[in-house]
């Protein structure tokens, strides 16, 4: 089972021509993903022009699965729902807080995805949300992190069946572990955060993805930069 994951489009603010790059990347491979996830702020101002333009996605004719990050309309997403692809469960939950940069996955979150989990024994699962739940090493980003995320990690550690938690918001293909599990953040398509020990001057990458391969139980990532 292959996901491309996806995060911080921002589309209506970033340059048109980069997600149109995502999406060439992905149509160009020699076997096709089985689902795409974009892990929020898929538009940057909560257009309805912008989410049209997300629509391109469904060019590929795979799922497309989002969750809402801090710059989207909330209303344009169907909050906290999950989705079974090729084997695979994944926990779409809305961590944005509306007027507010960091996240928070609020009670009514938490209590359903433990009963989501739960109902799933044995199904593989991947817990999907904008905002990490762990600090990135950039002071700016660790301070609009996912909030209170000892309350989540009371959760995955009653589920053993929780690969991972997939992740965006800091604009920066990044990986660490929390309550036993792998977090995994995607790279930013918009732009990529230029880190503490970086030259302020770099020049911007290209946008890059994440590819998750899901075998035999196991988890396996890959990053990869959408070059022409």
């Amino acid at each position: 089972m292959l996901i491309a994951h996806l995060s911080d489009l921002h589309l209506g603010a970033q340059p048109p021509d980069r997600f149109d790059r995502v999406i060439a990347y992905i149509g160009s491979l020699r076997e096709p993903v089985d689902a795409v996830l974009v892990t929020g702020d898929v538009a940057d101002h909560g257009l309805d022009a912008e989410y049209a333009a997300f629509g391109r996605l469904r060019t590929l004719g795979v799922p497309v699965l989002a969750v809402p990050g801090n710059h989207d309309d909330p209303a344009a997403f169907r909050t906290d729902r999950a989705e079974t692809v090729a084997g695979v469960l994944f926990a779409l939950c809305d961590s944005s807080v509306p007027g507010h940069a960091e996240g928070w996955l609020d009670d009514g979150t938490l209590r359903w995805l433990d009963g989501t989990l739960a109902a799933a024994t044995g199904t593989p699962a991947l817990v999907c949300c904008h905002h990490p739940p762990v600090p990135v090493g950039k002071p700016a980003a660790d301070q609009v992190r996912q909030l209170g995320a000892g309350r989540l990690a009371e959760v995955l550690r009653r589920h053993p069946d929780v690969l991972a938690v997939l992740c965006g918001h800091v604009h920066s293909a990044a990986v660490g572990t929390f309550a036993g599990v792998p977090v995994l953040a995607a790279p930013g398509v918009e732009s990529t955060m230029v880190l503490p020990w970086e030259p302020e001057d770099r020049p911007e990458p290209p946008p890059a993805l994440a590819f998750h391969l899901v075998e035999d139980g196991r988890l396996t990532t890959h990053y990869r930069l959408c070059v022409p």
